[in-house]
This record gives structure tokens, C-alpha cells and sequence, in this order.
């Protein structure tokens, strides 16, 4: 069996290659730029999956209606369909909810669910959350769907889309009616690589904060003070 893999983070492609030691039974290749997700280069491969663990980018309809393509997403589908789920989700309050492997088709977020898996992320900054997540996907929902014929169900339940968060909304002046505990939430779910950062900006300074902990009542974090 023939399987690609389609990836742009560190640790998903750190995961790659610890799951092709795992299943040697298998042929995996990877893919990590956007101009390599192409239908002549998947054809000449000819696999039996493409899975697209944090691909930030548009998959070509051409591939997903000739191969079977699954993509992955944080939230409880059809609740949560859209960018920055993570934030998304804590931002709201929400500490637990589901990783989904779903078909990749022409509806954002809409495809048809293979498996649902549970995942708490009361704790823990957005980088180790991603890291736990792609743990997920690769020792769990990967071999499942290899291993177990599956067949995917429909989406059911009201639909809710989150937008894509900007850069000007790490800026912890947007939080509306600040405690300490959406503050050290605010913090910890900007913290990742390549993400923007919570800031607070003054004049001609910007601050910028991470490895957020909390005590009781008081939260301890790293800031970085920039000249703008």
C-alpha cells in the first residue's frame, strides 16, 4: 500500500518518519511544499491515501475526486468548521472537543467524518497542543483508517464556521471583559511556532508574551519588549 503524506510543521513531519519506521509494510511519501501537490506528480505515485495532517493549503479538486484524500480538523464537526480551530475553541471556553478525519471535498470542513477522537486542552501552551494533536493523527487515526475498513458518515448537527484569526487579534486589548484566567488563556493559545504572539503595545514599544503559568491568583509569563 501506498500512502503520501502532506505536511508543512516540524513535528508532523518529525512524526513521518517514526510512522514509516513503524509500518514498513507500507510505502510512505512525503510532501511538504505546495507545489509538489500536484495531480501529475500524485498520479505517478498512485497511492491508496493522501493524508493532509495541518495542511494550510487548498487541495486541488482534481486530486481529491480521483484519490482518497483525508484531512484532519480540531473541533466536534459540523461545529468548528473554518481556520484557526485552536484559538477558536479556548477563546469560547472550550477545553475539550474532538479530532476529526474527514474526506476532503469542495465544503470547507464538510466532508464526509471517518473517525472522531477525543482530546482535552484545559492546559498546555498552542505548540504542545499541536504536538499532542499530531500524536493523534499519526499513532492513532492514521493506523486506524489502514488497518480498518471504514465507512465515513455525513456530517450531522448545525453547522457553526469559525473565521481565520488575523495578527491584529493577538493583541490582548481585543479580549472583551479580561480576567486573569481568559488572559492566561489568550497567552497560551497564541503561543506556538510561526504564530503571532499575544502583544500589548505601547507608543513606540511592543510587548510580546508567552510560556504563560498560572498560580492561584497570578499569572507568571516571558515577555519580550520590541522598539516598533
Amino acid at each position: 500500500m501506498k500512502i503520501i503524506i502532506a505536511t508543512l510543521r516540524q513535528h508532523n513531519i518529525n512524526n513521518f518518519y517514526k510512522i514509516k519506521e513503524l509500518y514498513k509494510t507500507y510505502t510512505f511519501y512525503l510532501i511538504t511544499k505546495k507545489d509538489d501537490l500536484t495531480l501529475e506528480k500524485i498520479t505517478k505515485i498512485n497511492p491508496d491515501y493522501i493524508f493532509f495532517p495541518h495542511w494550510s493549503f487548498y487541495i486541488p479538486q482534481e486530486i481529491y475526486n480521483n484519490y482518497q484524500c483525508i484531512i484532519f480538523h480540531l473541533g466536534n464537526l459540523p461545529f468548528g468548521r473554518g481556520g484557526s480551530p485552536l484559538q477558536n475553541l479556548i477563546i469560547r471556553g472550550v477545553y475539550k472537543s474532538k479530532i476529526c478525519a474527514l474526506k476532503a471535498c469542495d465544503t470547507l470542513d464538510g466532508g464526509e467524518i471517518y473517525l472522531k477522537h477525543n482530546i482535552s486542552f484545559k492546559i498546555s501552551n498552542a505548540q504542545r497542543i499541536y504536538e499532542k494533536i499530531s500524536k493523534i493523527i499519526f499513532f492513532k487515526l492514521i493506523p486506524r483508517i489502514l488497518h480498518t475498513k471504514i465507512n465515513p458518515r455525513t456530517q450531522k448537527g448545525k453547522v457553526v464556521i469559525f473565521k481565520r484569526r488575523t495578527k491584529e487579534q493577538s493583541n490582548i486589548n481585543t479580549l472583551e471583559n479580561p480576567n486573569l484566567i481568559k488572559i492566561y488563556d489568550f497567552i497560551r493559545m497564541l503561543d506556538a511556532i510561526d504564530y503571532p504572539k499575544a502583544f500589548l503595545e505601547f507608543e513606540n514599544i511592543k510587548m510580546v508574551f508567552q510560556n504563560a503559568k498560572k498560580y492561584n491568583n497570578k499569572i507568571k509569563a516571558e515577555v519580550i519588549f520590541y522598539e516598533k
